[in-house]
């Protein structure tokens, strides 16, 4: 329980962080993309008893490459249906190396889905370790991120190097994605980096208040989804899925976030 806790408030203060970037990029849907292409890595990596990280990394890193290719000059091709294509595509070769494994339908289950309570310390220094140096990289770059997110041409008018840029987002929301899918599944990930991100913002005018804000709704949320979840199951006999419950604890405080600004702006 204390490695899971700590776990999750690793993803979710990364998650926070990283998800406002993307909701000013208006990437949500690259996230989304990106936490399902991953799922063919981790899928061969499971399948021949490798670490799942390396896997995923090897997939995101070619998502991000991909990415890249897609938004990035004067491609007449629709980036979306691209990136549907891309994401089904990737998402059914993770399907078919699974299901040659006997009794795949628990092992598709523990990878869509995570398995939160039974992380491991490697793997909990393996987030502090990635995530710390994605923060650093958006501390460093956040300036740079912030016009290049605002007013893409005055970044390009000034002398930003924008495509590097937009590599380096992308690099690190794949790196969001891949140390978190080990714990919470490909399904869930997106709601780590969005909705506290989302919930920021409805809190907070600037954009560091914004981070800020969405980091601590992800502290406290996250520890209380996955209190919930422990106490049903251990003491009540119900079972939650611990990864699922932050997201609906996360879901909830958006929500409620949502409703009190509406409340506000009517007074």
């Amino acid at each position: 329980m204390s490695r899971a806790l700590v776990e999750i408030l690793l993803l979710g203060t990364l998650g926070a962080v990283v998800g406002v970037h993307v909701a000013l990029r208006r990437l949500a849907f690259v996230t989304e993309a990106v936490q399902h292409t991953v799922f063919p890595g981790i899928a061969i990596a499971y399948a021949v008893g490798w670490p799942l990280l390396p896997g995923a990394a090897a997939a995101a890193a070619l998502t991000v490459g991909l990415l890249v290719m897609l938004t990035t000059g004067h491609r007449k091709i629709d980036v979306d249906s691209a990136l549907a294509v891309i994401i089904a595509s990737f998402f059914a070769v993770g399907v078919v190396v699974v299901s040659r494994r006997t009794g795949y339908a628990a092992d598709l289950s523990a990878l869509l889905f995570g398995r939160i309570l039974d992380v491991s310390r490697a793997e909990v220094v393996e987030t502090a370790v990635i995530g710390g140096l994605c923060l650093v990289v958006l501390a460093m770059l956040h300036k740079e991120l912030v016009l290049l997110a605002l007013d893409r041409t005055q970044a390009a008018a000034v002398g930003l190097p924008v495509r590097l840029l937009d590599a380096v987002l992308y690099a690190v929301t794949a790196a969001t994605v891949v140390v978190a899918v080990r714990a919470v599944g490909t399904v869930l990930v997106v709601a780590f980096v969005v909705t506290p991100a989302a919930t920021g913002r409805l809190l907070a005018r600037s954009i560091p208040g914004a981070m800020a804000a969405a980091a601590g709704v992800a502290t406290v949320l996250g520890w209380i989804g996955l209190s919930a979840s422990y106490e049903a199951s251990l003491n009540h006999d119900v079972r939650l899925a611990a990864g699922a419950t932050v997201v609906i604890a996360y879901t909830l405080g958006f929500a409620v976030a949502g409703a009190a600004r509406l409340l506000i702006r009517r007074a």
